[in-house]
C-alpha cells in the first residue's frame, strides 16, 4: 500500500510528460494493490486512461481549473481548515515536525500540506502509521473529493481511493440531475471546518520505491554534529 500512496501522489501532481510517461507504471501499481476495492481501482484506471488520452496542453490547463481556482478543491489541507490565518502557520510547522521526526525533511516546492507531498510522505512510513495520519485527514479528503465529484472531474477517484484505503466512509453520491457544483462556502465558513491535528494527540476521529514521475521529495535529515 505505501507504493500506492506514492502513485496516487504522482497522479494528483500537475500533468507532465514524465507523468504521462510514468503511467503504465501507476496502472501496475494499483491493479496489483488487493488492498483497493475493485471499483475504486477500476476509477483510478480510468483516470490514469483520461490522462494518457489527453492533449497535454489541455491535461494541464485542466489541472490548473480543477485546483488552483477555488477553495474548494484546494489539495492544500489546512488551507480547508484555517485558511490563510495565523493558525495555518501554526499546523504547517507541526506537519513539518512529523516529518522531521520521521527522519525526513521537506524538500519540494510546494507547502508541507500539499497533498502529493503528505502522500508520497506517507510512501515512506509502515503502513499503520501511514493509515492513522491519513486518517487524521479523511474528513477534509471526503470534501475535496465530493467537490470534485460534482464538478465530474476523474480526479475524486484518487479521494474515494485514500478513503477506502483507511476503512472511511466514501464519497456521497452525487445527486441526481445536479448540473453544477454548489457555490463554496464563505471563507468564514470555510475557515470553520474541524481542525486537523497531525503527530501525537491527534483526534481519532480526525479524519518503498515509487513512480518515476514523482515530483516531492523527502531527503533523511543529515546527522546533527557531534
Amino acid at each position: 500500500m505505501q507504493t500506492t500512496f506514492r502513485a496516487l501522489s504522482a497522479l494528483l501532481s500537475y500533468p507532465t510528460p514524465e507523468l504521462v510517461a510514468a503511467l503504465p507504471e501507476i496502472r501496475t501499481i494499483i491493479a496489483a494493490d488487493r488492498r483497493l476495492p475493485r471499483r475504486e481501482s477500476a476509477a483510478l484506471d480510468a483516470l490514469c486512461t483520461t490522462l494518457a488520452a489527453a492533449d497535454p496542453f489541455d491535461a494541464q490547463e485542466r489541472y490548473v481549473d480543477t485546483f488552483d481556482r477555488g477553495r474548494a478543491t484546494s489539495l492544500n489541507l489546512f488551507e480547508h481548515v484555517h485558511g490563510d490565518s495565523r493558525d495555518r502557520g501554526t499546523a504547517m510547522l507541526d506537519l513539518k515536525g512529523v516529518y522531521e521526526r520521521a527522519g525526513y525533511a521537506f524538500v519540494g516546492n510546494e507547502l508541507p500540506d500539499y497533498v502529493p507531498a503528505v502522500l508520497e510522505f506517507l510512501g515512506t512510513q509502515p503502513l499503520a502509521a501511514a493509515e492513522e495520519l491519513l486518517g487524521e485527514c479523511a474528513h477534509i479528503l471526503r470534501r475535496i473529493g465530493e467537490a470534485l465529484a460534482e464538478r465530474d472531474s476523474p480526479y475524486a477517484a484518487v479521494f474515494a481511493a485514500l478513503l477506502a484505503a483507511v476503512g472511511a466512509d466514501g464519497l456521497a453520491p452525487r445527486k441526481p440531475g445536479r448540473e453544477s457544483p454548489r457555490p463554496e462556502k464563505s471563507i468564514d465558513e470555510e475557515w470553520a471546518e474541524e481542525p486537523v491535528i497531525f503527530g501525537p494527540g491527534a483526534a481519532p476521529s480526525c479524519g518503498a520505491a515509487g513512480p518515476a514521475s514523482s515530483v516531492i521529495q523527502f531527503m533523511p535529515r543529515p546527522a546533527a554534529p557531534l
